[in-house]
């Protein structure tokens, strides 16, 4: 599984949005500044996540963009299938898949569905609200030590 920078940016902007949930709406510029990500690119993954349900706009002087849902319920592997498609390494992990002569007798096939295993436990399993928990944690003790 690779992550494209289009997906690294929509979960770094959906994490932003997270830590932001109770101060309102956030717009493209604070956001673009805030991340480092470019602004012409950052409007298309933010149309994306608009598309893809994750993200909702609101338009005027004090508009911006805000997360849809409880980012408890938001898992990475929702918004990173979104984003950049299926996340098994190979294509025969796919039940209709039907392009393998060697498909019954493959020794690989195992190694990579354990492979998926692995990955999908994992962004199956994280949501959003624990990653900003997570940097609220850091940004705690940061601020503790200083």
């Amino acid at each position: 599984m690779r992550i494209s920078y289009k997906c690294d940016y929509a979960l770094k902007v959906l994490l932003e949005l997270t830590l932001s949930l109770n101060k309102g709406v956030v717009s493209s510029q604070e956001l673009s500044k805030r991340l480092d990500i470019p602004l012409k690119f950052l409007e298309q993954v933010l149309a994306d996540l608009r598309k893809g349900g994750f993200v909702e706009s609101r338009r005027g002087n004090i508009g911006g963009y805000v997360l849809v849902g409880n980012p408890a319920r938001v898992m990475l592997g929702k918004v990173i299938r979104h984003v950049d498609g299926p996340v098994e390494p190979i294509e025969c992990l796919n039940a209709h898949y039907r392009n393998c002569r060697d498909i019954k007798s493959c020794v690989y096939k195992k190694v990579w569905g354990r492979v998926n295993k692995a990955v999908t436990d994992v962004i199956d399993n994280v949501s959003l609200e624990d990653m900003a928990r997570d940097v609220r944690l850091t940004q705690e003790a940061l601020d503790y030590s200083i």
